[in-house]
């Protein structure tokens, strides 16, 4: 995928999070505003993938450990969180997946601060 193409992709799915945080608000926990996401981007027309089975490989391809992603729309993938702050490690670990998953995009999508907060993450393989 293109630079480009990730980009209106990772636009689309930003406005569909937002709008659904301005009509949530806060306080929720993160399984709805994952719920609510995957229902209005699938709505969007978007190819949404909830609760995608990740494994973690050593160099030698013996598997080291099993995650699961939030989500995966498009082929981008979307870890969510409903935090009051974003940390360090809640960007480390949407790294980890896209490295796992040999994703180039991602976004991290916060519901639990007061102000919307939405990063997209490109990394070369």
């Amino acid at each position: 995928m293109t630079e480009q193409e990730a980009n209106k992709i990772c636009d689309k799915i930003r406005q569909v999070a937002y709008d659904l945080h301005v009509y949530l608000g806060v306080g929720y926990l993160e399984k709805v505003y994952e719920n609510g996401l995957a229902h209005r981007l699938t709505k969007a027309g978007m190819a949404v993938q909830s609760q995608v089975p990740i494994q973690v490989a050593d160099e030698d391809d013996f598997v080291i450990g099993e995650y699961v992603a939030d989500m995966v729309v498009d082929g981008i993938i979307i870890e969510l969180k409903s935090v009051s702050t974003l940390l360090q490690i809640h960007l480390s670990q949407l790294l980890n997946y896209m490295k796992a998953m040999k994703l180039e995009h991602g976004l991290l999508i916060n519901f639990g601060s007061e102000k919307f907060q939405c990063k997209k993450v490109a990394e070369s393989l």
